[in-house]
């Protein structure tokens, strides 16, 4: 097994869908510590590592985006030293919260919501300290998903599902600041250094034969500007940077023959590119349906979201090889979905 000094007493936190569960593994031995219930539908997570929180955002009361039985509107607040709840944010009128962010240096956790009848969707804004609502920034899209901000907060950038551009947010003004073209977008991500986005596109709907060629756009930050496209063999859901620069991109792949449901995933693939170059430097298997992404502080592990197979593949990204897989429990089809690792500096251990 990986154990390097930047995972010992660390904790991997993830949410089962249909759990409704967030369970929390020791990231050194790989031990499920404990399991705690939350509220129906949790999809995100994002850690505070200066106040030792853990948000968890709950986006539907059941289904799926664009299918769906009505869209739940709070986030729940997890103590990550005791792992119990300690609030509930509300944010309506506002509702269907995705993505979240955190900009530490001006205590800012920013929300990406779906539309309402009368208003475009967009990203909520709240105090940190408070966690009440400061702002509301809109995105000019319906069903705005993975949200990233720029390693200065300045710049904010949402992948907008089914809408042809990823938006691009004025943090300091709180505006809309512009679109870049896509065929549709699902994950992004910002380079450690803020010179590149990465977003996954076209949009993901489970047919073998996507509607544009599926890879990863890579968006030119200062400019605003798509200056390559990384081909994927099969379309991207979760796009993860990692310490290092690294570029974690979660194929899905397709049980021959089978058409588009939901269960017709087999086995995913991440995908590895290397900073600056963009050139491929790996690959390994990974549960069916790779949802999210997210990464050791150091950059040498990786954590693959497998919703369908309810499971997060370990992966040691120096040597390429999977460490270990993990089992989480469900109550339905999609399981394992949002991850947030928590390094033993943000924790008191128990």
């Amino acid at each position: 097994m990986n154990t390097t000094t930047d995972s010992r007493g660390g904790l991997l936190a993830v949410v089962s869908q249909t759990g409704p569960t967030v369970t929390f593994f020791d990231a050194t031995t790989y031990e499920r510590l404990d399991v705690l219930e939350v509220p129906a539908q949790p999809h995100e997570l994002c850690f505070d590592p200066d106040r030792k929180l853990l948000y968890c955002a709950t986006t539907y009361v059941s289904g799926y985006y664009h299918d769906h039985q009505g869209r739940a509107r709070q986030l729940t607040v997890i103590d990550a030293d005791t792992r119990k709840v300690v609030d509930t944010v509300d944010l309506g009128p506002d509702h269907g919260p995705h993505g979240l962010a955190l900009d530490r240096e001006r205590s800012r956790l920013y929300v990406s919501v779906e539309s309402t009848d009368d208003t475009t969707g967009g990203v909520v804004i709240l105090d940190a300290d408070t966690r009440r609502r400061i702002g509301r920034i809109p995105v000019m899209a319906d069903g705005p998903h993975w949200f990233a901000i720029s390693p200065d907060g300045r710049r904010g950038w949402s992948a907008n599902k089914e809408a042809g551009f990823v938006s691009v947010l004025d943090l300091e003004r709180e505006e809309f600041a512009g679109r870049v073209p896509v065929p549709g977008s699902e994950g992004l991500d910002v380079s450690p250094d803020g010179t590149y986005v990465y977003v996954a596109g076209p949009k993901g709907d489970f047919r073998p034969a996507p509607s544009a060629r599926p890879g990863i756009r890579v968006i030119e930050a200062a400019t605003g500007e798509v200056v390559r496209v990384l081909p994927t063999e099969g379309v991207v859901f979760p796009v993860h940077t990692t310490a290092s620069g690294l570029v974690l991109a979660g194929e899905l792949r397709m049980e021959p023959g089978e058409g588009g449901s939901l269960g017709a995933q087999a086995d995913g693939v991440l995908t590895v590119f290397a900073p600056g170059s963009h050139e491929v430097v790996g690959q390994v298997p990974v549960g069916r349906f790779p949802l999210t992404i997210t990464s050791s502080p150091d950059g040498r592990t990786g954590y693959v979201a497998g919703v369908v197979s309810s499971t997060v593949t370990v992966v040691d990204l120096e040597r390429m090889a999977v460490i270990t897989t993990l089992e989480v429990a469900r109550e339905g089809e999609a399981g394992a979905h949002g991850l947030a690792y928590i390094p033993a500096a943000g924790r008191t251990t128990p």
